[in-house]
């Protein structure tokens, strides 16, 4: 079985790549990635005899398509912008796909390519990573138990640091599309937008993470799953996250760069040079990345100081009582389940073991059971709640 991982020097994607060369059924995985030089990086860092390295750029499809060619699955890791080309590749190339997600807008544009993927015999299974991807799943697990679902709200209880150290946790390009840009909820049956970092609230997660304060973002699984579960006639949806983990002042030094414009697209003459001030942005803020090999720090899985949790509660009714399900899942590694997730499922497309072709969200086609033991093994534990409103 051969996977090739897109993305795979990035932060997410490396952690995918090592759950993979870990994993008996994998026989191969190519780091595939436009900086060569961590990818030999990353290369280096696992060890494993099963692991090679690829030079690719996504947006040069011959050659991406040639890449993909007689491979069993690709994981897509990049930052995803490149998403539908990539898919377009993996169409020509007849290989199941997955990613990490599309940010509400970009998933709702690859759920078109339904009908191509089902035509050409292949699986999609879109935003399979720690959130989107995990919510996801969660939610049908609570949705199977369930008559009627009044809402789906979704918490990402992150840990901060508690050091004052300018840091991303992942992608910084997503981090500024995510402080930007409207988060969108489904309520009372419309999907509609809200402003960023609003509806605060305080929540409260598993100890040692306690009570966070969370705000509304933009993500993917608003988009789906209030669709995939309409015949149980959902009202409501949002998804909220803890400044993505970072300290509060740290984002708002990232907002104030923002208000300054240095996330703008229009090209500026700098020195008579034309430059975008995203790019120079996204450049700069590059060195607040940790080195690559901090993503690779794992197992062991053994003490459960946990540093992150993903929550999922569905309220609905159960034999015409009124419940609400919690399922929280639990890490001491942060990173782990945005890269452990989709190598389950990428090792489950290559197997054979999700058979229906076509383009789907997780909820629409992830057995949650078997899912949920997959990331226990990893030191990613479940826990499901159920309390009766009275």
């Amino acid at each position: 079985m051969k996977i090739v991982v897109l993305g795979g020097a990035g932060m997410m994607g490396c952690v995918a790549v090592k759950d993979l060369a870990c994993s008996e059924s994998v026989d191969e995985v190519v780091i595939a990635d436009l900086n060569l030089e961590r990818a030999e990086e990353v290369h280096e860092a696992i060890a494993s005899s099963k692991v090679s390295v690829a030079r690719v750029d996504v947006t040069d499809h011959e050659r991406l398509v040639a890449l993909l060619r007689g491979v069993d699955c690709a994981l897509n890791a990049t930052v995803y912008y490149f998403n539908l080309q990539v898919m377009e590749a993996c169409l020509e190339a007849r290989v199941h796909y997955t990613d990490l997600g599309g940010l509400f807008h970009l998933t709702r544009k690859q759920l078109e390519l339904h009908e191509a993927f089902e035509e050409a015999g292949i699986t999609g299974v879109l935003g399979m990573g720690s959130a989107p991807g995990i919510p996801n799943v969660q939610s049908r697990y609570a949705a199977e138990q369930l008559e009627t679902i009044e809402h789906v709200h979704i918490y990402d209880g992150i840990l901060p640091s508690g050091d004052d150290e300018v840091r991303f946790g992942y992608a910084v390009a997503t981090v500024i599309d995510e402080v930007t840009m409207e988060p969108m909820v489904y309520r009372d049956r419309e999907f509609m937008a809200c402003q960023p970092f609003s509806e605060m609230e305080e929540y409260w997660f598993t100890p040692p993470i306690g009570l966070l304060r969370m705000h509304l973002s933009l993500h993917s699984e608003v988009a789906t799953i209030p669709l995939t579960f309409k015949d149980k006639d959902v009202r409501e949806c949002f998804f909220k996250i803890n400044c993505w983990g970072m300290p509060q002042d740290t984002i708002e030094k990232v907002k104030t760069l923002v208000e300054l414009g240095l996330a703008s697209l229009e090209p500026v003459q700098v020195k008579g040079i034309k430059v975008k001030p995203r790019d120079f942005l996204l450049t700069v803020l590059a060195s607040h990345v940790p080195s690559i090999t901090t993503f690779l720090d794992w197992p062991p899985f053994d003490l459960e100081e946990w540093k992150k949790e993903i929550v999922t509660e569905v309220k609905g009714t159960s034999r015409g009582n009124e419940v609400i399900y919690r399922l929280g899942t639990l890490t001491n590694f942060g990173p782990l389940p945005t890269g452990v997730a989709p190598s389950i499922v990428a090792q489950w497309l290559a197997q054979g073991q999700l058979e229906q072709p076509g383009t789907f969200p997780p909820e629409a086609t992830i057995d949650p059971v078997p899912f949920f033991k997959e990331l226990e093994k990893r030191g990613i534990k479940t826990q499901v709640t159920v309390t009766e409103v009275i």
